[in-house]
């Protein structure tokens, strides 16, 4: 068995092989082609974990957070105001907050993409279960 009847089954169109062109000093012509991969490869190869960013993002946004807390800390203790490491502090702080806040506006969406999916099963529950007892 092939794998083409398989792919055209799990509805995976048939990625294009792009190739490039090269002449080598030797005047022959070398064609590299280089495979795509598709969304549902890339789902199957990660376990769907590529929807899961805002889950990833929120270790590394509480250790920026904590590193530009404590570098600013410690340029305004020592009075520096202005200088590098209180100018590092703040954008670590900064970076920290939005990372932060991108992770959690991530989560609120995809809730409510969730909420949105469980609505629309429970309607078409609903209306199947009208249907079979009219």
């Amino acid at each position: 068995m092939t794998e083409e009847p398989i792919k055209e089954i799990l509805g995976t169109p048939k990625p294009p092989k792009p190739g490039t062109v090269e002449k080598n000093p030797k005047g022959e012509v070398v064609v590299t082609t280089v495979p795509l991969v598709s969304e549902i490869q890339l789902m199957a190869a990660t376990g769907g974990a590529e929807l899961s960013c805002y889950r990833c993002i929120i270790p590394f946004a509480v250790v920026v957070l904590i590193t530009g807390i404590v570098v600013t800390a410690v340029a305004y203790s020592f009075n520096s105001h202005g200088s590098i490491i209180s100018i590092l502090g703040l954008v670590l702080l900064s970076s920290g907050l939005f990372l932060l806040a991108s992770s959690a506006l991530c989560w609120k969406v995809r809730q409510r993409s969730k909420k949105a999916k469980r609505r629309e099963s429970q309607t078409v529950l609903v209306a199947n279960q009208r249907s079979l007892f009219a």
